[in-house]
């Protein structure tokens, strides 16, 4: 089953982009390099708890 996950940028700490992900297969968290709004750039983006 496919659960939601939320991103939040590392150094604005705002939660920007949303997903969803199959936490039975892959439970090590996500790190993505995706645009932030507030920054104006690529950051690195962390899933969250």
């Amino acid at each position: 089953m496919r659960e939601f996950i939320q991103f939040e940028c590392t150094t604005c700490r705002r939660r920007n982009y949303t997903s969803t992900k199959n936490k039975k297969l892959h439970t090590e968290r996500i790190e993505l390099k995706k645009f932030c709004p507030f920054c104006r750039k690529h950051t690195a983006h962390k899933e969250l708890k």
